[in-house]
């Protein structure tokens, strides 16, 4: 590892296949904390390569535990991480609106690395027990239209290097990994990336794939469409920049969309919008990112007509069917 460091800090870059081995490295619990320390900062001095981000994924993928959810057709709502917003869990909830929708979601997530709540906090808070059981889960998809699939029970460098990343709370190049290694391999895909350059890079190794995907990027920084300006849309066929005004929407302002800062507070907010009680710029972000996804699930629908599904799975109270429905589950 350590000629491995020394050729990283003079600015050099790896090859798919060595990014790949060292990760594979990770993944066996042969590093130490501190040289996983290390290695992960080097990623955060410098502008990751395509080939670096393939091969990290490509490890992580094979090192993977699968899950078969064959005949199901699925779809995943994850975000990086790593904006830096603290925002309440918006691509969380919209799984639950999209699920409300008609569509079936396995939702890929993991606890906070870099921020002060990620959607497993919110799901375990709320009652939801993780599992990596086939069976179990695949009831969860018939029965309530979705299951969640904690990422550190079906990776095993997920989870060898969770404490590093607790310890260091930066974003990291696992934050740009989360989304593109749902153990689920679902064929349907909206992920949402914290800058343009990492939604080029998605783009690119996506068209290399088969999935039908959505690739979205607030232009002010946030992995989701927050709704306070223009946002970014790569799909397998278009790349376009909206703005709430062009889909009928209201922008709303940034602290309108802050979480409570710990798991407690966030998982009120949480509640407080499926309940139907959230405020309109609440309701309106998780709407719009659930539309996107119905869009992309569902390809032969407008997006105003994904957004009117998605207001009456939010409003009309069929989201919060499907998460009661799933906790009673448990």
């Amino acid at each position: 590892m350590k000629e491995i460091l020394n050729y990283l800090f003079e600015y050099k870059r790896l090859t798919k296949q060595e990014a790949e081995d060292i990760l594979t490295e990770i993944t066996a619990g042969n590093l130490s904390d501190a040289e996983i320390a290390s290695f992960i900062t080097v990623f955060n001095m410098r502008t990751i390569s395509i080939d670096e981000l393939e091969g990290f994924r490509n490890a992580l993928l094979k090192c993977s535990i699968p899950i078969d959810f064959s005949g199901f057709k699925t779809i995943d709502l994850c975000g990086t991480g790593g904006d830096g917003k603290d925002t309440f869990n918006i691509s969380t909830l919209a799984a639950f609106v999209v699920a409300g929708a008609g569509a079936t979601v396995t939702k890929h997530g993991n606890y906070a690395a870099s921020s002060g709540c990620g959607s497993s906090n919110v799901m375990e808070y709320l009652g939801y027990k993780f599992s990596n059981n086939h069976d179990r889960l695949r009831n969860e998809l018939d029965q309530c239209g979705i299951t969640f699939l904690h990422a550190p029970l079906f990776n095993p460098a997920m989870k060898n290097v969770a404490p590093v990343r607790r310890a260091l709370k930066l974003k990291t190049f696992f934050n740009m990994l989360g989304p593109m290694v749902n153990p689920g391999r679902p064929q349907n895909q909206i992920a949402g990336v914290f800058s343009l350059e990492l939604a080029r890079m998605y783009n690119y190794l996506y068209q290399k794939g088969n999935v039908n995907y959505s690739i979205i990027h607030s232009l002010d920084g946030y992995d989701e469409i927050s709704l306070t300006g223009d946002f970014k849309v790569l799909t397998n066929k278009s790349d376009r920049i909206l703005s709430p005004s062009s889909i009928g929407m209201e922008v709303v302002k940034p602290e309108e969309l802050s979480g409570s800062g710990d798991v407690p507070g966030t998982a009120a907010i949480f509640m407080n919008v499926l309940q139907g009680n959230g405020t309109s710029p609440q309701n309106s972000v998780v709407i719009t990112n659930a539309a996107f996804a119905l869009a992309t699930y569902f390809p032969g629908k407008g997006i105003e007509e994904c957004i009117e599904a998605a207001k009456s799975s939010l409003l009309g109270g069929k989201a919060l069917n499907v998460f009661t429905k799933l906790l009673s589950k448990q």
